[in-house]
């Protein structure tokens, strides 16, 4: 058992052994870990998150580190979550997107956390919400979350950032790829890296001519840009943070911004209750509730839409 109003304590003054425990309770499920959210909810809503996403090899971690640089320039605090995949053998991660942010470790103004995916689908881990919600309240300005390389159906970042950057990379795949794997769709800003290398034009030619087929905004409307880069030298980037604070500020006019925290917030609160039911249905599987009304549907006598109304209002009346 820890003090949960003294770790909240010390995390908003920066500590980053305060805030890596509040995130390792968030990801082992702690039975504090009810607590800690309450504790934290007051403190949120201050930061922006900024989620990159992208096929495994056009640069994420670099492009992410290059990001916290210019970043730091400009005199934010800034908090990295970078997810890695779950071996689906072993169940371990290299959680490996560190080695290629060292050059920050020494930095105080800088919090950079990796997780694992633990076999959560969608290209982020499933304490990925709460653990945003800590360094929120951690007072960081920006967090950015770079998730697993995505392949064509991790686009859950979508629904978790307030602006999300799609990365593409020269010889990293066609067009259609990129349609297929639904990052057009996503995308705020779309930025082209290893832009020193032939084919980058090209690419970005091709990205604009797809984000244009069936386009059906209004006047006013955000157009995503395409951004070119070379994040290991660190070209491009200012441009790329000009084009994420243009976003913001659009968001902000719109009252997108709300719209989408409104909707991130919607989510939670929705898996967090699936969540609970799910456990409650399976503690049922104890008192034959379940098993019951199955074998009255392999008798016949009830459908499984009328046991599923049974069971969910046997849930709800305990």
């Amino acid at each position: 058992m820890v003090d949960v109003p003294t770790l909240v304590e010390q995390a908003r003054e920066g500590r980053p052994r305060a805030v890596a425990r509040l995130i390792s309770l968030v990801e082992g499920a702690s039975p504090q870990l009810r607590e800690v959210m309450a504790a934290l909810a007051p403190l949120t809503g201050g930061a922006y998150v900024v989620g990159l996403t992208g096929s495994p090899g056009v640069g994420k971690s670099t492009s992410t580190s290059a990001l916290v640089t210019a970043y730091r320039r400009m005199g934010k605090r800034v908090g990295v979550l970078a997810v890695d995949p779950s071996s689906p053998f072993s169940g371990g991660a290299l959680l490996g997107d560190r080695v290629r942010m060292s050059e920050h470790a020494s930095d105080p103004g800088v919090y950079i956390r990796s997780m694992a995916t633990r076999g959560h689908l969608g290209g982020l881990a499933w304490a990925a919400p709460q653990a945003i919600r800590v360094l929120d309240a951690a007072g960081c300005d920006v967090i950015l979350v770079e998730t697993v390389g995505v392949g064509q159906s991790e686009v859950e970042i979508a629904s978790q950032a307030d602006t999300c950057v799609v990365l593409l990379a020269p010889g990293m795949g066609d067009g259609i790829q990129a349609a297929k794997a639904g990052i057009l769709e996503i995308g705020d800003v779309y930025v082209v890296n290893k832009a020193d290398r032939d084919g980058a034009d090209a690419t970005a030619r091709e990205l604009n001519h797809m984000l244009g087929l069936g386009e059906s905004r209004a006047p006013g409307d955000w157009r995503p840009p395409i951004v070119k880069t070379v994040a290991a030298r660190g070209e491009g980037i200012d441009e790329v943070v000009e084009a994420l604070e243009k976003h913001r500020a659009w968001m902000e006019e719109h009252g997108t911004l709300t719209d989408r925290r409104l909707h991130r917030a919607t989510r939670e609160v929705e898996t967090l209750a699936v969540t609970t039911l799910r456990a409650r249905l399976a503690d049922l599987h104890g008192d034959r509730r379940a098993t019951t009304l199955a074998e009255r549907v392999v008798a016949g006598e009830l459908d499984p839409y009328t046991a599923a109304d049974e069971l969910v209002a046997g849930l709800t009346e305990g």
